[in-house]
C-alpha cells in the first residue's frame, strides 16, 4: 500500500458547508447514490496552491448534476471558494481535489426527487 487508506487520514473534508474531521466524513449504507449511482464528481489538480481550471470544473459539476436530474444547492462561486478552503486548511500546495455531489438516504427507490442533495470536497497531496 502506498499510503494510509482513504478512510483513515488526518485532515479536514468539506461536507455540506462545514469542515469535518477526515475520519468523520461518513455516509449511511442506504444512501441513494450508493445504490442508484445518483452522484457526480470532478477530479481536479492543484499546482502551486492553485486549482487548474477550477471554475470550468465546477460548471461541469453543476451541468453533470442537472443531467442526473438534480441541482446542487451551492453556487459555482461557493464551490470554488470551498475547494480553495479545503486546500488551505489541509496545507496542500500540489495535490488532487475531489468535489462530489450526491442524493442522500431519505428514501430508497429509483426515483428519489425528495432526497437531499449533499456536497463534499476532499483533497490530498
Amino acid at each position: 500500500m502506498v499510503g494510509p487508506p482513504y478512510d483513515d487520514r488526518d485532515g479536514l473534508i468539506w461536507v455540506d458547508g462545514h469542515l469535518v474531521p477526515w475520519r468523520d466524513a461518513r455516509l449511511h449504507l442506504l444512501t441513494h447514490a450508493l445504490h442508484y449511482a445518483s452522484s457526480v464528481f470532478e477530479g481536479e489538480r492543484a499546482y502551486g496552491g492553485e486549482i487548474f481550471k477550477l471554475t470550468e470544473h465546477t460548471h461541469r459539476l453543476h451541468d453533470s448534476a442537472r443531467e442526473m436530474g438534480f441541482d446542487i444547492p451551492w453556487s459555482v462561486s461557493e464551490i470554488d471558494d470551498a475547494c480553495r478552503e479545503v486546500l488551505r486548511v489541509n496545507d496542500i500546495v500540489d495535490g488532487y481535489v475531489r468535489p462530489i455531489a450526491w442524493r442522500g438516504a431519505e428514501t430508497m427507490g429509483v426515483s428519489a426527487q425528495q432526497n437531499a442533495i449533499h456536497l463534499g470536497i476532499a483533497a490530498w497531496p
